[in-house]
């Protein structure tokens, strides 16, 4: 039977005054002796009667809150008695916030565990990852060391080799350190006004021999643009880091014979920059993934052929230190699109004021 304190409080308020009552009613027809006796066993019953009401509402609200704890452990919150906004009650408000501090502490618990299983994974990923050319230059120079019969050909070969495992090396801890520094706040971005067509034309010049190796056509989507270009305001290195990297992996990933499109389209007060392939897509489990350092979607691919995983992480955090968010968009066999967006500046510089503000910039 459950009844709220409000209850309980009605009903020992009813049997107070009628007891109350029935001594007022018999009291004028009492001896004194009678009265006092009267009075002594009305003061016992209500003690008795309160302690003995009050007592098991307490329990009864103190076995309903180790319930709930219980449901907390076994995470069976769905199980746990209704919140309102205001209850009268102070053991059910209290019982409330146990139970809500205790749904708070197992989600920063489970949170914590996540964290601990990306740290692991982190750790041995960026210790593969290190090890790779670390070993690899090993190698090539011990055998050059080892073996004094080296031929000049050989050695120059081998030492080859090793520098460029040593420069992947190089890279790789680059863009750890660029990661912390983004993660930290330490890289600030210069932000000024350029023209995005102009730097998109250059990066496709630049990529146009790896596009040519997969017979991939670089596209600028819309064909017609102004003959101004689009300006935007933003750091034109980190977004030309960014554009690379996407382009890069489009060409990479996409399909050969295909088609990489370019998108920049004006909107407002900004500019949507989107890059799209045509290749086989990522599955809907990875999507969330992607942007996770040393992330690789395919595990079983090398280095050379997929890449650290580092380069995603760092695009996002350079379009987050834009205030801007990176979004992916793929269908297994309709391609990816990775898109974000640009603000433009607020009024347009002039052709002497460009170059002086992009030198205060760059200085």
């Amino acid at each position: 039977m459950n009844i709220s304190s409000r209850v309980i409080a009605i009903i020992l308020s009813l049997l107070v005054a009628g007891v109350l009552t029935t001594l007022a009613l018999v009291g004028p027809t009492m001896s004194l002796q009678q009265g006092v006796l009267a009075a002594g066993i009305t003061v016992a019953a209500c003690f008795l009667l309160l302690y003995l009401m009050f007592e098991a509402l307490i329990f009864r609200e103190i076995n309903s809150i180790y319930a709930s704890l219980e449901n907390v452990k076994r995470k069976e919150f769905r199980k746990m008695s209704s919140k309102f906004l205001f209850r009268p009650e102070p053991l059910k408000r209290m019982r409330d916030e146990i139970v809500d501090m205790a749904e708070r502490k197992q989600k920063e618990i489970d949170e914590l565990k996540r964290l601990q299983a990306l740290r692991r994974e982190f750790l041995a990923d960026v210790s593969h990852e290190l090890k790779t050319p670390i070993f690899a230059a090993q190698g090539f120079l011990h055998t050059i060391l080892d073996d004094e019969d080296v031929d000049d050909f050989t050695r120059q070969r081998f030492l080859r080799k090793a520098a460029n495992s040593l420069d992947a090396l190089d890279t790789l801890v680059q863009d750890l350190v660029t990661i912390s520094q983004l993660e930290k706040g330490v890289v600030r971005m210069r932000r000024q006004g350029f023209d995005i067509v102009a730097l998109v034309h250059d990066i496709f010049e630049q990529l146009e021999l790896k596009a040519a190796q997969r017979s991939v056509r670089l596209e600028l989507f819309p064909p017609e643009l102004p003959a101004t270009g689009i300006r935007v305001l933003a750091d034109r290195n980190r977004i030309r880091q960014v554009l690379i990297n996407l382009i890069d992996n489009a060409i990479k990933y996409g399909r050969e014979n295909g088609h990489v499109i370019v998108s920049l389209v004006e909107s407002g007060k900004s500019v949507r920059v989107s890059v799209r392939d045509d290749g086989a897509g990522i599955p809907k489990q990875h999507l969330n993934r992607i942007f996770e350092r040393f992330y690789r979607i395919d595990k079983s691919r090398s280095r050379d052929s997929g890449g650290s995983g580092l380069g995603l992480a760092i695009c996002k955090h350079i379009i987050e230190a834009h205030k801007s968010t990176i979004r992916v968009q793929s269908e297994i066999g309709q391609g990816t699109s990775l898109e974000f967006k640009l603000i433009k500046p607020k009024t347009p510089l002039a052709p002497t004021a460009k170059a002086v503000g992009e030198e205060e910039a760059e200085a």
